[in-house]
């Protein structure tokens, strides 16, 4: 199945690199004109898109101006792509967990996404455009360690569907993608590794074992960004509300703690 994008204008959050910037190469490479948002400026972005805002997600306006800046270069956006999120803090158990990590990543993941998404939906009604919202697994394993970003991304799926319930008869399709443990720089970071004491190559072939992922591979990025083409492309325009899973198979052990 091939997509052509040509002519649509698309907003991807988080873009710097990981998922994000998958997404932004994959969007780009069937034609539409793609803004990366992100606090840091990659080289990988401003070689993958020549549209790119540096903008903080995490302050009350930062999404709003992300998007106005889209409307004003490209005079609308038919893709908003709702991936910025992590941020995680691994706690000893429920009550170690404080307010200040709880609001952190509700701000991250979550308020991120409804600014965005607020200041958005306007010309996504008027174009019968598409969000795409990045998930996690996360957000249906419990785990106390991670309670705060499970919570943080189960509210995130919910919004997706909520948004759909009101939005679909306006023509917007709204959907939500949920990977497993994706090859980012969350499991590829040196220091993980050393904790570990193990090399980062070595850690990132423990990953498969450690999650239970039945395909003996960590997800790439690219394999997300498939996946949020064909959830923008509008080839399957029945599917809204939907939350897709990309977990390798996944059955975690018990002891499996880290997010996506």
């Amino acid at each position: 199945m091939e997509f052509d994008l040509s002519g649509k204008k698309a907003v991807v959050t988080g873009a710097g690199a990981g998922i994000g910037l998958a997404v932004v190469r994959a969007l780009a490479s069937t034609g539409a004109d793609v803004l990366g948002g992100a606090r840091t400026i990659t080289p990988e972005l401003l070689a993958a898109t020549p549209h790119t805002f540096e903008v903080d997600l995490m302050t009350t306006k930062g999404p709003r101006l992300l998007v106005e800046r889209a409307l004003a270069d490209f005079g609308g956006v038919d893709v908003l792509v709702n991936n910025v999120g992590g941020g995680v803090k691994l706690a000893a158990g429920f009550l170690d967990i404080e307010d200040d990590v709880w609001q952190h990543a509700f701000q991250l993941n979550v308020l991120t996404t409804i600014r965005a998404t607020r200041a958005a939906l306007p010309s996504l009604v008027e174009r019968k455009g598409a969000i795409i919202n990045i998930g996690s697994m996360n957000a249906t394993m419990v785990d106390p360690r991670l309670g705060h970003y499970s919570a943080a991304k189960a509210a995130l799926a919910n919004i997706g569907k909520a948004l759909s319930a009101e939005f679909s008869s306006q023509g917007v399709r709204v959907n939500t993608i949920s990977p497993g443990p994706v090859r980012t720089r969350l499991w590829t970071n040196p220091e993980i590794a050393r904790r570990a004491g193990v090399t980062p190559e070595e850690f990132v072939a423990m990953v498969p074992k450690m999650a239970g992922l039945s395909t003996g591979e960590m997800i790439e990025p690219d394999e997300v960004a498939a996946l949020v083409l064909l959830l923008a492309s509008g080839k399957v325009r029945s599917v809204t509300g939907s939350d897709y899973t990309i977990d390798a198979g996944m059955a975690p052990p018990a002891h499996y703690n880290r997010p996506t």
